[in-house]
Formats: structure tokens, sequence, C-alpha cells
């Protein structure tokens, strides 16, 4: 249930669901988050996320819950009206480092991260608002800035830029999707936001699109970079690229050179984390498929 009330519709429940309790309804965009999340228990078939299987009782349910908040159209919910368990998000990925889930139907369900530091809190992309995540949000210290990566994934980050008091940072060439921004970035050079955090210019999904290297740890990628679960890989999105694969391929090209990174979290498709000099290696491996295109 969301803060205004909408669960999963029961008359909508998709008919190729698994037998039991947990169901998908039709107004599923196919964002893959609730695939990301629980696996085991959903699945893509013919455009749209659907139960597989139903989940057993421990990890797997709360995994499923987790699905069903973050779905950005709540189309995830179960027959019996289970009550939602609180506590769900922000899940913590890594030291300091939240999943934020309420996924944006705005931002056709892109993931948005959370992340706690002494020098300063931030939000990277935006999820849906709720009271029921600011909350959490608010006593691990608010929000001093909200970073966005490309204009495709702004969703409600004026609203959560409002409430803390944040600075919004977002390319250029991308700024007139989100007005209300406080600060542009310019170019294809690097900017220090604080000491250990730099947004990198990724033109090729977007022209303003931007990643966000943390302690050259962790890279917050947007649409630019994603982990592919199937294939075991790092992976762009060539049907998804609004601007320019060339530029997409040498802007991760650049980026190859320049920073390091063994956490990849991206607005859309998977996340993963492995040795950085794997994800270097199969970083530049990924830019000389694309340029072979």
């Amino acid at each position: 249930m969301t803060d205004n009330g909408e669960v999963a519709r029961l008359l909508d429940r998709h008919p190729a669901n698994a037998p039991g309790d947990w169901y998908v309804d039709t107004r599923c965009i196919d964002c893959g988050a609730c695939r990301q999340l629980a696996p085991d228990t959903f699945t893509q078939a013919r455009g749209q996320s659907l139960v597989a299987a139903q989940p057993d009782p421990g990890e797997a349910h709360t995994a499923a819950w987790r699905a069903s908040v973050a779905c950005p159209t709540q189309s995830i919910g179960t027959l019996s009206r289970q009550p939602r368990p609180e506590g769900l998000f922000p899940q913590e990925l890594s030291d300091g480092v939240y999943y934020c889930g309420f996924n944006s139907e705005h931002s056709f369900g892109a993931n948005a991260f959370f992340v706690r530091r002494p020098r300063g809190n931030f939000l990277v992309d935006a999820p849906r608002w709720s009271r029921r995540l600011a909350r959490p949000i608010e006593e691990l210290g608010g929000i001093d800035d909200v970073l966005l990566t490309h204009r495709d994934d702004v969703a409600d980050a004026e609203q959560w830029a409002s409430r803390f008091g944040a600075r919004v940072w977002i390319h250029a060439d991308d700024a007139d999707a989100a007005p209300f921004a406080t600060d542009h970035l310019e170019g294809l050079g690097d900017t220090e936001i604080r000491p250990g955090l730099v947004a990198v210019p990724l033109p090729g999904h977007t022209k303003g699109s931007v990643g966000f290297v943390l302690e050259e740890r962790y890279l917050f990628s947007g649409d630019s970079l994603a982990w592919d679960s199937d294939r075991g890989d790092l992976t762009a999105f060539r049907h998804a690229c609004w601007y320019s694969w060339s530029e997409q391929a040498a802007s991760l090209g650049r980026l190859a050179v320049r920073h390091r990174f063994s956490w990849v979290l991206a607005g859309h498709g998977g996340r993963h984390e492995a040795h950085d000099d794997e994800m270097n290696r199969r970083l530049v491996q990924l830019v000389e498929r694309m340029t072979r295109r």
C-alpha cells in the first residue's frame, strides 16, 4: 500500500501467475525491480513480471515484500491482504549505501540510492515521494544533496529536495528536466561534489547523462551502465540510447581510464560487486564490443 492507499488490484490479477497467495496485476510496466529484489519469486513473460513461484517463509518472503513496496505501479499483492512489514527500506547494501525502494512510475521504475557519510548525505536520483521512506532517512541524518544522473530519472526529486533543504545537481545538457536544480554540471570534465565524491559526465544515453563515483569504490551509473545478471557481465542498453551510442562508448572508455569502482549501482538493470580490477577489465571489454557494432 502506498501513502495514498493504492494496492494491487485483484480483479486485474494476471492469469499466468503461479497459483497461490502472491500475484502481479496487469498494470505492471516491466521495469524489472521485482526481479532484481526477488529473482526466485518473480520472472518475466511477454513484457510483464509475474510470480514464478510462491515465496517460502523467511528471506524469500521478505524479498517479495521489498519487491511489492518497490514496484512503481503497486502491482504486487497478496490474495490474503497480508499486512506489510515495516523497516523494509532503505535497504543497506554496503557501508552506509542504501537502496531506497519506492521506485517511481515517472522514471519507469528506476532505482534510487541514499548514501550516509560524515561529510554529508546524498540521494542519487529520486524514488517516489513517501513519508514511509522519508522518516527513516530523516533518522539517518537527512539529505544534503540530490544528485541526478540524467533527465529520465528525476521523478519526485523536487519534493525530496524541498523536504530536506538539499542542493540539487544535474548536468546542464539535461537541466530543463529539473528547473528547480541549484547546481549545473558542465562539459565533459569531472566535478568534485565533495572530497571522495566525483561527478563524471557520461553522455550517450542522454546528452546530459552523468555517473557519480564515490571513494573509487561505488559507481552510481544511472542508465549508462548496468550489470546483466543473465550474462554475468557489464552491459549498456543500445535499445534505450536516446542521444548517441558512439558517444556513450567514448564516455565509458574515459570512465575506464579515469576511475575505478568495485560496485556498479544502476538506475535500470542489475547492481553488482566485484574486485575493481575485474570491473575495469569488463568495462574495457564492453567498450570494445560497443565500438565494433
